[in-house]
């Protein structure tokens, strides 16, 4: 089966094309571009270049709220469902809308298109991990919890590290840590989450390019009292002009931080990297001691003072890195710590075979069943 795979983040979008039987996947082609705005000339020209038709479309989808907790068939109840959930996410669910219906134009009815959703890897979220303390039915009504994100990617992460450590049972404890425009830490034990740094929304927890992380909701109630501002606004403030940007007043780019000497850019990378190692030294408490910490994402792949800051000091929880290693480690797949530390991996994260492994399952369940497609 070939598979159509699309991912469209908050500033970049990949399309692929992948082959496989569900057991083994193999990537075709691949190609990504800076922005999500909708091109549909880019899905074309895409797809011109695709050495035979396509069989399905896999949507990354950021945010499946309570009820759509594994990959779907994509029908106008699932359609309306992630356009009711697009507020929770407003960078990441209203492209997602838009390149099904783009596929939609290209492909016609006759492709089946499948959402992979992020939520769905958390799902299964610990109570305490899961839950806000806020009054109990008014979170109940309103669907107030932590739902946690990136799950695609730090379900790959994992899936590689269960193969780089197959003495580990089920993966043993580890912490992942997804950092790019978006960025997000997550821990991992035997299989299933126990925490993650997202919540309500994608704006919990680590400084990202133009998100805050944690901050204090008092900070919110006051700036909306102080300013005049009604929800638009703070969400504008939340969404767009925050974190990395907000902080060094010069951009979200963290290779453009880290070039530049102005001291409100230092103190934006510095406060990424703090925030950050405040997670891991939460998750190895969470997990009581960790036998792996992996790095992914555009910054955590390609950004070795990122990484060493965020680890600066850490020997006395096992923690290790190997500067030359590290410092080597620009692209692709690496071990980054030393012999007696507890292993540390630079693990490209791949979306890509997650979105296509889950399409495959979907529709072919469905034609063993006899479904309608």
């Amino acid at each position: 089966m070939r598979v159509l795979t699309v991912n469209a983040g908050s500033s970049s979008l990949r399309l692929g094309l992948c082959e496989g039987d569900g057991a083994v996947i193999r990537r075709i082609a691949e190609v990504k571009y800076e922005g999500t705005q909708i091109v549909v000339a880019w899905l074309e020209s895409f797809l011109a270049q695709a050495p035979s038709e396509v069989d399905a479309v896999a949507h990354r989808v950021v945010h499946g709220g309570e009820h759509m907790t594994s990959s779907r068939l994509i029908d106008a109840g699932v359609e309306g469902e992630i356009e009711r959930l697009a507020p929770l996410a407003p960078l990441h669910n209203p492209p997602a809308l838009q390149w099904i219906r783009a596929c939609r134009r290209v492909l016609g009815d006759r492709v089946p298109q499948v959402a992979v959703f992020d939520t769905a890897f958390y799902c299964h979220l610990p109570a305490v991990a899961r839950a806000y303390a806020l009054p109990l039915e008014t979170c109940r009504e309103l669907g107030i919890r932590r739902y946690g994100f990136h799950g695609i990617a730090h379900q790959a992460m994992w899936r590689r590290w269960r193969q780089l450590r197959p003495d580990l049972e089920d993966g043993g404890r580890v912490i992942s840590l997804q950092l790019g425009a978006g960025c997000s830490a997550t821990a991992i034990a035997r299989g299933g989450p126990l925490d993650t740094s997202m919540g309500f929304s994608p704006l919990e927890g680590l400084v990202m390019a133009t998100r805050p992380g944690d901050v204090d909701p008092g900070a919110m109630v006051y700036l909306q009292r102080a300013l005049g501002w009604g929800p638009n606004e703070l969400d504008d403030l939340l969404n767009n002009h925050s974190g990395l940007l907000g902080l060094s007043g010069l951009s979200g780019d963290m290779r453009v931080l880290l070039s530049s000497d102005s001291p409100e850019a230092r103190l934006a990378v510095e406060l990424y990297c703090y925030r950050a190692r405040k997670y891991v030294g939460a998750y190895m408490a969470v997990l009581a001691g960790a036998d792996g910490i992996l790095f992914g994402g555009g910054v955590g792949e390609h950004a070795p003072q990122v990484r060493q800051a965020i680890l600066r000091d850490m020997e006395w929880c096992g923690i290790a890195l190997d500067p030359e290693a590290n410092a080597a480690a620009t692209s692709g797949e690496h071990r980054i710590s030393l012999a007696d530390s507890l292993d540390v991996w630079v693990v490209p994260v791949d979306e890509a075979a997650v979105l296509a492994e889950e399409a495959i399952r979907v529709v072919s369940k469905i034609g063993d069943e006899g479904g309608q497609m």
